[in-house]
């Protein structure tokens, strides 16, 4: 058993690595095209940048229920998870990059981009709760409402985004096309899609080895990992001075997680994808919007605050996040008896998972 285990961190591990480059590759372009195409920061960080940093998430989840037999409960705790770890991600970028200052640079159209974010992480919790079990060609009427809404929100933000001056960003774009940052942006998603495939089947095998519950897994480790193209490119866009790319990513991601739950119904064949929660995954979700709407208070409050106070519930969302993080890992901790009979599962058995079939094999046949 622990030359399986061995394998599946190996593969887990590399896959990190390969997700945290391609990350701060992200922002990189992301940048360029902020400024080639005239979109603005706030737009192309909470739409282009947010949807290929959460390719991650978007691949794990279809890996996860596609799997032989299928882990919802992975691809829910990696959703509400990601988003705990983004608004993280937040306080602790805003803390080391100046607090009140960097906040400030955040333009206040990105409130509504934040309301967004709150509202679908809320509707995800609120269905996840009722679990409507109503469908259309067997996609959950929860999946179609939370894709509408989706839409008229980005529409939104669209709209009410902010005029950007002449100038911004032109040290990230200075003599690349718009065809090149395009192309390169494309490839490096697709990287991002590979390396999140590989996350869902070593974090399969890591449930199945170890006995702790997937959904913890999926809250506490995958929603890491799978948040590092988020942390990378927020923590690149800082570095450039686009606090609005940065902040926009982490918040457009928010939103866009919740989409995934959309997007990988259909490919969930046992029901709907958002009915299958467990206590991990509310607990993971409240605490997400907890955070959404703290972080929304500091920024569009910033101004009246003084520099302490802000620098005080930055540090209080980090705390929360951790504290969140105990209660799902107190949770999903195996019990005795998990760990008796993972012990005596052969190591062959226990390598090629529940069904017989590795998630990979059974994956390339499906």
């Amino acid at each position: 058993m622990s030359g399986d285990l061995a394998v599946a961190l190996g593969i887990f591990l590399a896959s990190a690595v390969v997700v945290i480059y391609l990350g701060n590759q992200l922002a990189k372009y992301g940048d360029a095209l902020a400024t080639l195409t005239g979109w603005g920061r706030l737009f192309v960080g909470s739409i282009l940048v947010a949807l290929a940093t959460s390719l991650p998430e978007l691949s794990t989840n279809i890996s996860a229920v596609r799997l032989d037999p299928p882990n919802p409960e992975l691809a829910l705790g990696n959703v509400m998870g990601a988003n705990m770890v983004n608004m993280f991600t937040l306080a602790v970028v805003a803390l080391f990059f100046g607090g009140k200052r960097f906040l400030q640079q955040v333009a206040p159209e990105q409130g509504y981009l934040i309301l967004l974010a709150a509202i679908m992480t809320g509707l995800g919790i609120l269905f996840a709760a009722v679990k409507m079990d109503l469908s259309l060609w067997q996609i959950g009427l929860s999946s179609v409402i939370l894709l509408v809404v989706y839409i008229v929100g980005m529409r939104v933000v669209y709209v009410k985004r902010p005029q950007e001056a002449e100038g911004d960003g032109a040290d990230s774009s200075a003599g690349m096309s718009l065809r090149r940052a395009w192309v390169m942006f494309g490839l490096i998603s697709a990287g991002v899609v590979v390396a999140g495939f590989f996350l869902a089947y070593s974090v399969d095998q890591i449930a199945t080895i170890t006995g702790i519950a997937s959904s913890t897994l999926g809250i506490l480790a995958v929603s890491l990992v799978t948040t590092m193209p988020e942390a990378a490119a927020t923590i690149a866009a800082a570095r450039m001075g686009a606090a609005d790319l940065g902040v926009g990513n982490l918040y457009g991601s928010c939103v866009f997680n919740i989409i995934i739950l959309s997007l990988a119904d259909p490919f969930y064949r046992q029901g709907i994808l958002v009915n299958q929660s467990e206590a991990a995954h509310f607990v993971a979700g409240g605490m997400a919007l907890l955070l959404i709407l703290f972080g929304l208070v500091l920024i569009l409050g910033r101004n009246r605050m003084h520099r302490f106070l802000v620098m005080a519930g930055l540090a209080l969302m980090a705390a929360l996040y951790l504290a969140g993080a105990v209660v799902v890992a107190t949770l999903g901790a195996p019990d005795d008896g998990a760990l008796s009979e993972g012990s005596t599962v052969g190591s062959g058995e226990a390598a090629v998972g529940k069904s017989g079939n590795s998630p990979v094999e059974t994956a390339v046949e499906t």
